[in-house]
C-alpha cells in the first residue's frame, strides 16, 4: 500500500519514508562515488606532473597545447558541451593556469 504521508522531509525533499530511504541511499553511493572521482584527479594531478618535470627538465615546455586538445576533444565527445567545462578544469588543476 502506497505511503499516503505528504509532509516533506527536509533533508531530502521527499514525501514519503520509502523515497527518503531511496534518496539517501542514493547520496550515499553519489558520496562514494565522488571520492573516488577526487582520489582519481588527484591520482592525474601526480602523473601529470611527471609529465611536465620530464619535459621541461628535456628542455621542453610546460604545457602541450596539441595534447591538450586531444583532451578536450576526448571529454566532449563523451559528455558534451558540459565536457569540455570540465577538461578544461582538469587541465587547470593538473597543470596551473598558463
Amino acid at each position: 500500500m502506497p505511503a499516503t504521508d505528504t509532509a516533506a522531509r527536509p533533508d531530502t525533499g521527499a514525501r514519503t519514508d520509502e523515497a527518503a530511504d531511496l534518496i539517501n541511499g542514493a547520496r550515499d553511493r553519489i558520496d562514494s562515488l565522488d571520492d573516488r572521482i577526487i582520489g582519481l584527479i588527484q591520482e592525474r594531478m601526480a602523473v601529470s606532473a611527471v609529465i611536465q618535470e620530464a619535459r621541461i627538465t628535456s628542455g621542453g615546455r610546460r604545457v602541450n597545447l596539441s595534447r591538450e586538445m586531444e583532451v578536450l576533444g576526448h571529454y566532449r565527445e563523451a559528455l558534451g558541451r558540459p565536457g569540455t567545462a570540465l577538461a578544461m578544469t582538469l587541465l587547470e588543476l593538473c597543470r596551473g593556469r598558463v
